[in-house]
């Protein structure tokens, strides 16, 4: 997933802070970037979260980094 190494590089971080973060291992982590492994739901809304995008952006679905605008409550 060529947008998660971008980003995690962009900001200066290393793998392992990323894994640290989604509290997996390097490895996991490395494969994620790679496409080895399948990066579960959970952790593509953790990581657009982190970064203040949308997973869409992520998944490389958008080319707008900006995230979607939350949902209100209707009263």
């Amino acid at each position: 997933m060529r947008r998660i190494r971008d980003l995690r590089e962009d900001n200066d971080l290393t793998q392992k802070d990323l894994a640290d973060l989604l509290r997996c291992s390097q490895v996991c982590y490395s494969r994620y970037e790679t496409g080895e492994r399948e990066i579960p739901l959970r952790a593509l809304v953790q990581l657009a979260a982190y970064y203040g995008t949308s997973v869409d952006y992520l998944l490389d679905l958008t080319d707008d980094p900006r995230p979607y605008p939350r949902k209100t409550k209707k009263k």
